[in-house]
C-alpha cells in the first residue's frame, strides 16, 4: 500500500505544479490534501476522531481561533491579554487570536458576523469549561462545514505539547448522514516523503477508532481542493460477510432472551406443586373461577324482600316532603281590537 500511495502523492503534487491558471497559485497559496474515506455501511453515531500526525498540516498563513471563558472581575479586554500572555509564558505558537465567551456573545449575534467569523480562521479551539455553551451561540454553520471548536484543557501542564498536537493534528467528522468522510493530511507546499508518513498514520489511526476496526472502509481517495480523487485503496468483497457476520454476533449476544422485565418488577416464578403430573388426576374437584369484581357484588348487593335500615330512612323521608305543586300554564288574553 506504500508504494501506491507514494506514487499517487507524486501524481498529485505533479498535477498541481503543472497548473498555469487559478489564483491559488497566483497568489503563491498552497492547496490542501484530503483523504477521502467511503465505508461499507452508513454509521448509526456520529463521531469526532483527532488523528495526530508526525507532520504538521498547518502553513504559516493558517489562522487559528480560541474560545476563553470569562474571567471573573476582569473586563474583555483583560480577559483577553491575560490568556495571550498565558500562551506566550507557555510557549505556545500557532493561536492567532483570543475570543472571550462575552465577546462572542455581545459582537457576533448575526447571522452575517457568524459567517464572517467562520471565513476568517482554518481552525477553532476551545476552553473546556466553555465548550458545551457554543453551539447555541456559533449556529449550525460551524457544524455543517466541519469546523466545530475543538476542546483544550487550558489548565493542562503540558499545554504547548497539548496545543501543539492539536493544532498540527488533523480531525475525522464520521456522520450518520452519509458514507463518505474527510481528513486533511498535508498541503501542495510539503514534500511528497511527509505527506506519505501522513497519510500512513491516519489511516492506522482511523481503522483502529472504526467499530469493525479496518473492515469498515470500502476505498480511501487522495484528492486535493480541484483536482480528480485518485484511488489509493480499495477493500476486498469477503469485508461485507465478516461486517454481516460482526453485526450478527453483536446483536446476538447483546439481544436478552425473552421480553424485558420492567426494574422492580418481581419475577415470574412456576409452582412445581401446582403442575399436575401426567397420569395422575386431583383428587378435589376444581370450584369455578370467580372474579374479584363478582365477589365485592355478591357481598354488598342485599337480598330482596329484606329492607335495610338505610333503605326505610329513605321511605320515610320521602313521605314527609311536600309535594311540588303543579304549575297550571297561563291563559292567554286576546288583544284588544
Amino acid at each position: 500500500m506504500a508504494q501506491r500511495v507514494k506514487k499517487a502523492v507524486q501524481c498529485l503534487l505533479a498535477y498541481l505544479k503543472s497548473r498555469t491558471a487559478g489564483d491559488l497559485l497566483l497568489l503563491n497559496e498552497c492547496q490542501r490534501v484530503s483523504l477521502l474515506f467511503t465505508l461499507w455501511r452508513i454509521p448509526k453515531k456520529e463521531k469526532t476522531i483527532r488523528v495526530p500526525l508526525p507532520h504538521g498540516i498547518r502553513t504559516e498563513v493558517s489562522e487559528v481561533c480560541l474560545f476563553t471563558r470569562d474571567e471573573p472581575k476582569m473586563t474583555t479586554d483583560q480577559t483577553e491579554r491575560f490568556y495571550k500572555k498565558l500562551l506566550t509564558e507557555r510557549g505556545v505558537k500557532g493561536v492567532t487570536e483570543v475570543i472571550p465567551f462575552k465577546v462572542l456573545k455581545t459582537e457576533y449575534k448575526s447571522f452575517e458576523s457568524k459567517r464572517r467569523l467562520l471565513g476568517n480562521f482554518d481552525l477553532f479551539l476551545s476552553d473546556a469549561r466553555v465548550r458545551r455553551l457554543l453551539p447555541s451561540h456559533l449556529g449550525k454553520h460551524f457544524y455543517q462545514s466541519k469546523k466545530a471548536p475543538l476542546s483544550v484543557d487550558l489548565l493542562s501542564k503540558q499545554l504547548a505539547k497539548s496545543l501543539e498536537k492539536i493544532i498540527q493534528g488533523s480531525t475525522l467528522c464520521i456522520s450518520k448522514k452519509g458514507s463518505c468522510c474527510m481528513a486533511h493530511v498535508g498541503h501542495s507546499g510539503m514534500p511528497a516523503d511527509h505527506i506519505v508518513e501522513n497519510i500512513i498514520a491516519t489511516v492506522n489511526s482511523v481503522a483502529e477508532n472504526l467499530p469493525q476496526k479496518g473492515m469498515s472502509i470500502k476505498i480511501i481517495h487522495l484528492k486535493s481542493q480541484s483536482s480528480a480523487a485518485l484511488p489509493v485503496y480499495t477493500s476486498d468483497l469477503s469485508h461485507v460477510s465478516l461486517l454481516k457476520e460482526a453485526e450478527e454476533n453483536t446483536i446476538s449476544s447483546g439481544a436478552p432472551s425473552g421480553k424485558k422485565r420492567k426494574k422492580g418488577s418481581p419475577a415470574k416464578t412456576t409452582d412445581i406443586s401446582a403442575v399436575p403430573v401426567s397420569g395422575e388426576q386431583s383428587e378435589e374437584p376444581e370450584e369455578p373461577k370467580v372474579s374479584g369484581t363478582q365477589k365485592v357484588l355478591k357481598r354488598k348487593t342485599p337480598v330482596k324482600g329484606k329492607a335495610t335500615s338505610a333503605n326505610v330512612k329513605l321511605a320515610r323521608s320521602a313521605k314527609k316532603c311536600p309535594k311540588t305543586p303543579v304549575q297550571k300554564p297561563r291563559r292567554k288574553v286576546p288583544k284588544s281590537c
